[in-house]
């Protein structure tokens, strides 16, 4: 497979699948009530009624809500509880005890705050207003044909706001049924692939789905105020994609393997990917523009297992091991319009790049955007590899090179000078695109004073950038001026850069 190239060819001894599909994935639904003024004119010129009057209206239409999920769980023979907290569990024991294999599964009423609206006093008249409240929030949960477990959450006050969770991976176990593809699955992540190739096909067309009319289906299943004559009737729900994770999955042939890889890739991207080459794998740069934070954080003590996750603002970049068998990379994405994407504008009568919105209709931009994130992420964890090698051949860098007649000083590993200047090189940003001298020397002087200090700094980062060269460890990019670092340099640079950071350090 193409995606993720570098980093499964550097390891395909011991890789044996890879594939990208959507994970979680939660779509909104909200009727078009946008501002205040917008429910009292609806309230005092459509319904024609008293706007205390609309609030019994309300009180009523809750009481049918709640009507309608008891009957439907009484239908289907399947429980309606009150509960608060630990939904999922008791999901998890039903299916288990009953052995559910389709079908609603249980309908729950939680007691939750949520945007609402209520009467507030005015010099003229009662005004309606948004406000968060208390109120009764139903959960469908089912286990769909086509779409595995999903649930539908309903808000029983106005705006009726709905919301709908589907799982990426459990859709595709679905379609690998159908299809007669073997697979093992164990909870959100599958463990055996009988055909990889054939499997990313089927969870490339998750995207091509009609999903407002899919969206709409569910909602009319529990939401019987949107039909027949009432007040609502003539409303639609807006859907938009309020969360959507992403994952690239690469299937290692033992524990054994994966176990003996994931800390280097671990304390890799800890030590080396800066703030800068996080927004770049998201597909953004550190300019002015850019206000909020970029942080990474390492949980090693995490279970199931170690963790890293860098976050921009809102939207994440995570890798972990699913049960020792998987190398997971997973971009979040919470915060669409922090990502541009190209759209006709007719205006202007040409493509412009925009930032994506929450619309459902750009799900394909979400998938082509996260998918390009993990691409670049991996990419960049490339560099590690096994250490034996490098460190046979990290005596080189101290000792000096003879080039063309000329000796070139050697590099000391536990110095921090010289660290840091491996640390620029590998940069998750040069990985991919490559580096000039001045990006390096912004990187280990900042910015220069003036003009006689930027040409010597200059000076001093040729000759840095010299030694690097005649021991084999960057090259120069063809007909530009830019460096790029070779396998080697990849390879034996990141294992100095990790063992200067395990100790090496206290001998400089």
């Amino acid at each position: 497979m193409k995606f993720a190239q570098s980093f499964v060819t550097k390891f395909a001894s011991a890789i044996v699948a890879v594939y990208s599909c959507f994970d979680r994935v939660i779509f909104k639904g909200y009727l078009p009530f946008g501002g205040e003024q917008h429910l009292n004119d609806f309230v005092d010129k459509y319904l024609g009624i008293r706007r205390v009057d609309f609030i019994e209206l309300l009180r009523n239409n809750s009481n049918q809500l709640i009507e309608h999920a008891k009957s439907l769980a009484a239908k289907h023979g399947r429980p309606y509880r009150h509960i608060q907290g630990k939904k999922q569990r008791y999901i998890d024991e039903l299916i288990r005890e009953d052995r559910i294999s389709e079908g609603l599964i249980a309908v729950l009423c939680v007691q939750e705050t949520c945007r609402t609206v209520k009467l507030k006093a005015a010099k003229t008249r009662p005004r309606l207003v948004f406000a968060k409240r208390p109120q009764r929030v139903l959960y469908f949960y089912w286990l769909d044909p086509s779409f595995g477990r999903i649930h539908v959450r309903l808000q029983t006050w106005f705006p009726y706001t709905i919301q709908v969770y589907v799982n990426g991976h459990e859709w595709l176990a679905r379609q690998m049924e159908r299809a007669g593809l073997r697979f093992v699955k164990r909870d959100n992540a599958f463990l055996e692939l009988e055909d990889p190739q054939r499997v990313q096909r089927m969870a490339d067309r998750f995207i091509r789905r009609n999903w407002v009319k899919q969206l709409n289906r569910w909602a009319r299943q529990v939401h019987p105020l949107l039909g027949g004559t009432g007040p609502f009737a003539r409303y639609n729900y807006y859907w938009v994609t309020e969360q959507a994770e992403y994952a690239t999955d690469i299937l290692f042939e033992s524990p054994r393997a994966l176990r003996e890889l994931y800390p280097r890739l671990l304390d890799y991207a800890a030590v080396n990917f800066s703030a800068n080459d996080i927004l770049t794998f998201l597909g953004r740069k550190l300019n002015g523009n850019f206000a909020g934070e970029v942080l990474t954080t390492l949980q090693k003590k995490r279970w199931p297992g170690a963790r890293i996750k860098h976050r921009m603002k809102e939207n994440w970049l995570k890798m972990y091991d699913k049960f020792g068998l998987i190398l997971r990379v997973e971009t979040v994405i919470n915060q669409p319009h922090e990502f541009r994407v190209s759209r006709w504008d007719p205006k202007r009568q040409q493509v412009s790049w925009v930032p994506m919105n929450k619309g459902v209709v750009n799900l394909p931009s979400y998938q082509r955007v996260s998918r390009a994130a993990n691409e670049r992420y991996l990419q960049a964890l490339a560099a590690v590899d096994d250490p034996t090698l490098a460190y046979q051949h990290a005596s080189e860098l101290a000792r000096r090179k003879v080039s063309r007649g000329r000796s070139y000083a050697g590099f000391n590993p536990a110095c921090r000078d010289d660290v840091r200047l491996f640390q620029a090189v590998l940069s998750g940003d040069h990985l991919l695109r490559g580096f000039r001298n001045a990006d390096i020397r912004r990187l280990l002087f900042g910015e220069a004073k003036d003009r006689d200090q930027r040409r010597r700094l200059a000076n001093r980062v040729t000759r840095l950038l010299k030694r690097l060269h005649v021991r084999g460890l960057i090259a120069k990019i063809p007909r530009t001026r830019r460096w790029r670092p070779t396998a080697k340099g990849q390879r034996l640079l990141g294992t100095i850069i990790r063992l200067h950071y395990h100790g090496l350090s206290n001998a400089a």
